[in-house]
């Protein structure tokens, strides 16, 4: 099969031919579609994010969207021609950036109806984290307001989504030509963060996609999420605090697949390339200047 390879730490990445992975008991072996670039792919790439955690070559990418060719003894929730799609194995390799993956079956669920493989590539991991931040850490209630940076970035237009469908007064920060972009997700406000940091005081929940933004609008008592490192909780004592890092986790994508179906959550996909070209995807979001999400196209 043809995959990306990097040979070592900061090295280029090429497309090569690999050996066609089989699947272990337990496991299923899907024929990639699609494949989501994140930003961790490229800082991975580049010798931070999970590159300590790698081992080389290493086959980059976690999104995936596909169908599954061959499933491994003991597989109960999956068979072949199953559309699936899923990020598996994270933060260790998953090796998305090929023809074929193989991962736990559990790792996946069913892509949702009426979604293209390229669309379904874009939501695993941004959605996840919005979901597990939102839902799962925050436990985001009807009428609570939530504030998150970057808002018009792959996690940043998911979260606003998320947190809409639940029921949130939603508040997002964006360049100005974004603004309708994120009022038309749902966002209620939407603050040019280059004139200046929201200046309220009552938010709920801050989820900070960027780094260094201040939690002084974070009320007592409320949540400030920081992706990936979290904030100082010393800065104050009277709100929580809460880094992440996003799990695989099938409930989660059934979740975001009954939102997805709904009509109540949609995928931005900014820019489509070719598997060969996936240094230029990675390009391309290092300039920090996407809307949504970039995918690479395995077929």
């Amino acid at each position: 099969m043809r995959a990306i390879i990097q040979n070592g730490l900061s090295g280029p990445i090429t497309l090569t031919d690999v050996p066609k992975p089989a699947p272990l008991p337990t496991e299923v072996l899907v024929r990639v579609h699609a494949a989501g670039v994140n930003p961790v792919d490229w800082k991975t790439r580049a010798g931070s994010g999970m590159a300590g955690l790698q081992t080389f070559p290493f086959i980059n990418g976690w999104d995936v969207s596909g169908v599954v060719e061959e499933v491994g003894f003991g597989v109960t929730t999956l068979k072949p021609g199953d559309e699936v799609y899923g990020m598996p194995r994270f933060p260790h390799a998953a090796s998305a950036y090929a023809e074929y993956v193989t991962a736990p079956s559990r790792h996946f669920a069913r892509k949702p109806k009426g979604l293209t493989h390229v669309e379904a590539a874009g939501l695993p991991l941004a959605a996840l984290t919005a979901w597990q931040i939102l839902i799962d850490t925050a436990d985001l209630q009807p009428g609570q307001k939530v504030l998150i940076t970057a808002a018009a970035g792959g996690v940043g237009h998911l979260a606003v989504q998320i947190a809409k469908a639940h029921g949130a007064y939603v508040i997002g920060t964006a360049r100005e030509p974004k603004h309708a972009f994120l009022k038309d997700l749902g966002a209620d406000e939407v603050i040019d963060y280059t004139r200046g940091d929201y200046e309220g005081t009552d938010v709920d929940v801050v989820v900070d996609l960027v780094g260094g933004t201040s939690p002084r609008s974070v009320k007592p008592g409320g949540l400030f999420v920081g992706v990936p490192s979290g904030v100082d909780s010393a800065i104050r004592d009277d709100i929580r605090t809460s880094p992440i890092l996003v799990e695989p986790d099938r409930a989660g994508l059934e979740a975001i697949t009954a939102l997805v179906e709904s009509g109540a959550l949609r995928v931005h996909v900014d820019a489509t390339f070719p598997l060969a070209d996936a240094g230029k995807a990675h390009a391309l979001g290092e300039t920090g200047r996407t809307q949504g999400k970039i995918v690479l196209e395995t077929l």
